[in-house]
């Protein structure tokens, strides 16, 4: 068993950011710690704080030295070091608790098209692999993933782990991808938001917008929400296409 209390590493990211690792490691319980400092820092927000961001087993902050110097009372070895004290504050609480997996969200229902036309490297796959089609889209719609992290482009999310059969090194060389290609890199998968060159293996397709910047809410997804596959057919993508409007954040959530 990890121990988790000895295993965190904060350090700079420029003279703006900082960082709080847990482990270099894609592992549940790591990013529901992860979560866990983000959710308490946005409680305890500090001045100068502007935004934060969570990956697998990390928190990144991003801070105003300036304001933070002139923000916060005790303050005698600088921005770096006031932000480090809150990490650590946000770490003391959070692993005073017991371990938590996060507070993911109502299950998303993510709908894909996995015929030729939106999953030109399923085939390949396939016979790699030495399954049939119909056993590789039941294996990846088998699972309910989590949702690590969002990244690479906005909205991107990256979920794991797909069953151990379906792992696959990324390709040799990106391919151009289209918004909404459902892919396999290693042992995660993930979707492309917007068209975009990519190393992973598109198995199908998802008429689901990811990214939308003029709305509310501009990503759909959000670190540690579960997400299932579930096939659709190539009519049914072309008729769940039209209504864009209609996928909100809350539309494709069980309630």
């Amino acid at each position: 068993m990890r121990d988790l209390k000895t295993s965190i590493d904060i350090f700079p990211l420029g003279d703006s950011a900082i960082t709080i690792d847990l482990g270099n490691l894609i592992e549940d319980s790591l990013n529901g710690r992860a979560l866990a400092i983000a959710a308490w820092l946005k409680d305890h927000p500090f001045p100068g704080l502007q935004d934060i961001i969570v990956a697998y087993s990390s928190v990144s902050v991003f801070y105003d030295p300036f304001i933070v110097r002139n923000g916060v009372v005790d303050c005698p070895d600088g921005a770096f070091g006031c932000v480090k004290r809150r990490l650590e504050e946000a770490w003391n609480a959070v692993s005073s608790s017991q371990p938590e997996n996060g507070a993911p969200g109502n299950l998303v229902r993510v709908p894909v098209c996995y015929e030729e036309a939106y999953g030109p490297d399923l085939s390949l796959l396939s016979r790699a692999k030495g399954i049939s089609r119909e056993e590789l889209i039941h294996l990846h719609g088998s699972v309910v993933y989590r949702i690590y992290m969002i990244g690479f482009l906005p909205g991107f999310p990256y979920m794991g782990k797909v069953h151990p059969l379906l792992a696959t090194p990324r390709k040799d060389r990106p391919a151009t991808v289209q918004a909404g290609g459902v892919g396999i890199a290693g042992d995660q998968t993930g979707i492309y938001p917007v068209n975009s060159p990519g190393g992973w293996h598109i198995i199908g397709r998802t008429p689901l917008s990811l990214f939308d910047p003029h709305a509310a809410l501009p990503v759909l997804f959000a670190p540690g929400d579960p997400v299932q596959f579930v096939a659709i057919s190539a009519a049914e993508f072309r008729d769940m296409s039209r209504p864009q409007a209609l996928y909100s954040r809350g539309s494709c959530r069980d309630t």
